[in-house]
């Protein structure tokens, strides 16, 4: 008698061997990792900037969601709700600009390990925060800071995430009680990532990897241009079993050098939403969002600084551990998002302006990674 219950159909070969992206290496591409870094960094400690109006910035990063940590005759200090460091540095200038961020090491040995190995000095940091650090330049020529023994505050109150029901009544967690949450700043938890832009874009990335121990979990490569290498890489702490944000350093190939945003992790999409209504009404401006990336998988809402900075709020990010292999995708506006509006030119910065056209011209003299076939691989990504 024949059996009635079908035969299930045989798994479909993945070629990424079900890992998080549709494509993983072809054989000879980059391996995502250094084979022995000289130390292994454990997050992203603060990014540091100058401006010259400190009022201003401290209005706006309240507004923003973060709160005062300290603030001296020409520094401030903000952090998130999360116990930890304060996780920016704006000191007065004459200008706005982008300084560097800041990396924690794991434990005091790794501070001198790197010195050692580079050549400069473990010094004591004697400003608010304390602890000790090793100040590097990266070959993009950002300045880059690992520390250790920073002094940690205490978490604050937390907003948490909203109670949601699901769609059936059966599975309903909210019952005889509405959502009605307030239009106020977005709580910022913590930093999560900074996105860097480079001309050198694998010398940059080795030396991230190599000094820092960063590994790659997706790299981005023009379309038509792969066998020339990756473009963009999105790059996580290395701790091992423990899982780490999707990316805590990305970088990208392009005519600019330094800063492109930062992000910072909040609650939900609610306390993303209803603090990006917070920042409409006080007439800051949007740049991109509400939406749901492809790398990284977080929702997101992006934001201008009175000077310019953009600042992304997010939540929901994937984590992975050290076991996962890079994803390899092809670059282009459109595969940015899951679902969202379409990326806007102030975000992507390809609003033509004087001073783009002249970093390109300045790129292309300069013996870096632009050529002419890159820099059309870009512009042509940048527009699908």
């Amino acid at each position: 008698m024949n059996d009635p219950t079908p035969t299930p159909a045989a798994p479909t070969a993945d070629a990424h061997q079900g890992l998080h992206s549709e494509q993983g290496a072809l054989r000879g591409e980059h391996p995502g990792r250094a084979a022995q870094p000289v130390i292994k960094v454990v997050d992203l400690a603060w990014l540091e900037f100058t401006k010259p109006d400190l009022d201003r910035a401290e209005t706006f990063a309240h507004d923003f969601g973060f709160t005062t940590a300290a603030r001296t005759g020409d520094t401030l200090f903000l952090r998130g709700a999360l116990a930890g460091p304060h996780c920016l540095v704006i000191r007065r200038g004459p200008a706005s600009r982008f300084i560097g961020p800041a990396f924690q090491a794991a434990d005091a040995a790794d501070l001198e390990r790197l010195a050692r190995t580079t050549g400069h000095r473990v010094r004591t940091l004697t400003e608010y925060g304390g602890g000790r650090a090793v100040d590097l330049l990266a070959p993009s020529g950002i300045p880059v800071r690992v520390v250790h023994g920073v002094a940690e505050q205490p978490a604050r109150p937390l907003r948490q995430p909203l109670v949601l029901n699901t769609g059936t009544t059966t599975a309903a967690a909210r019952i005889n009680a509405t959502q009605r949450p307030p239009r106020e700043p977005a709580q910022v938890q913590r930093l999560g990532h900074v996105v860097l832009s480079t001309r050198v874009f694998r010398r940059a990335l080795d030396w991230y990897l190599q000094h820092l121990g960063l590994i790659v979990s997706d790299f981005l490569y023009l379309d038509g241009q792969r066998d020339r290498g990756p473009t963009m890489a999105f790059i996580r702490c290395d701790r091992g079993g423990e899982p780490a944000d999707h990316h805590t350093l990305a970088m990208h190939l392009g005519p600019a050098t330094g800063y492109v945003h930062s992000a910072y992790q909040v609650a939900d999409l609610d306390a993303l939403a209803a603090g990006g209504e917070y920042l409409r009404e006080r007439g800051y401006h949007h740049s991109w969002g509400v939406g749901r990336h492809i790398q990284g998988s977080q929702i997101f809402d992006y934001w201008r600084d009175p000077d310019r900075f953009m600042l992304e709020h997010y939540a929901d990010g994937d984590v992975f551990d050290n076991t996962l292999e890079p994803g390899w995708a092809a670059m282009s506006a459109s595969g940015l998002a899951q679902w969202g509006p379409p990326a806007t030119r102030d975000f992507l910065g390809t609003t033509p302006s004087p001073g783009a056209f002249l970093q390109a011209i300045s790129a292309l003299r300069e013996d870096n990674e632009i050529d002419r076939a890159r820099l059309l691989g870009l512009m042509k990504a940048l527009s699908k």
